[in-house]
């Protein structure tokens, strides 16, 4: 029985440290976070990183956010096994696997094709099927799947994307997004209630930019 922090795994103790000492209590979000192995979302040369409490690059001007944020994130979403969620940004496809651990289904969206091809791989390498994607524009949404009931952005927006929140999350839906520019970025949690977009800031953050009709033109 492993009775120190010594004694545990990299990933167990990157949970115990990062997650739960710092006020992550969801057991559901837990036990996803155990049962996704985050080093297989990184490449052999950066796989050392995979448990280091800071984000780590994938590639094409793309991160993969820290543990903790991941945690926090997919924690305020309150995702309950009957829901179906978009993520915008799948970058590596880790948050991905955590909220298909948490979800009935989930519908992500990524505008680089070499990262989405490579998530969808590793997530099918997993055994995980109730995952799908779309190569595209995601602040454009996926209006054939919507509406969702939860909805989570892994980039930063210069604006609440008011148009997606509205069209893509149900009467009481929740989503999770990053709201800035450069070191000025805040964690918001929106509630939609009727026609109205009720938020709430959560934390400061650091995200890469949004782009999109609703984000960021890219340069």
């Amino acid at each position: 029985m492993m009775n120190h922090i010594g004694e545990l795994s990299d990933q167990e103790r990157m949970i115990q440290q990062q997650i739960i000492e710092r006020g992550i209590r969801d057991e559901r979000v837990i036990a996803a976070l155990r049962a996704v192995p985050r080093d297989r979302f990184f490449t052999s040369t950066l796989r050392a990183e995979a448990f280091a409490d800071r984000a780590a690059p994938i590639g094409h001007g793309q991160t993969i956010s820290q543990p903790y944020i991941v945690a926090l994130m997919t924690q305020r979403l309150n995702i309950e096994p009957v829901h179906r969620v978009l993520e915008i940004g799948t970058g590596s496809g880790y948050q991905t696997a955590i909220l298909a651990r948490l979800a009935a289904d989930v519908f992500t969206i990524e505008r680089i094709k070499p990262l989405l091809d490579a998530a969808w791989e590793r997530l099918m390498g997993m055994g995980i099927r109730n995952a799908h994607f779309r190569h595209g524009d995601g602040t454009a949404g996926w209006p054939t799947a919507a509406p969702f009931d939860r909805l989570v952005v892994t980039a930063s927006a210069p604006e609440l994307p008011e148009l997606l929140l509205r069209t893509h999350l149900v009467d009481g839906g929740i989503a999770v997004l990053p709201i800035g520019r450069g070191e000025n970025q805040m964690l918001i949690e929106v509630r939609r209630i009727g026609d109205t977009l009720e938020t709430a800031d959560v934390c400061p953050c650091r995200f890469v930019r949004l782009i999109g009709q609703e984000g960021w033109p890219e340069t």
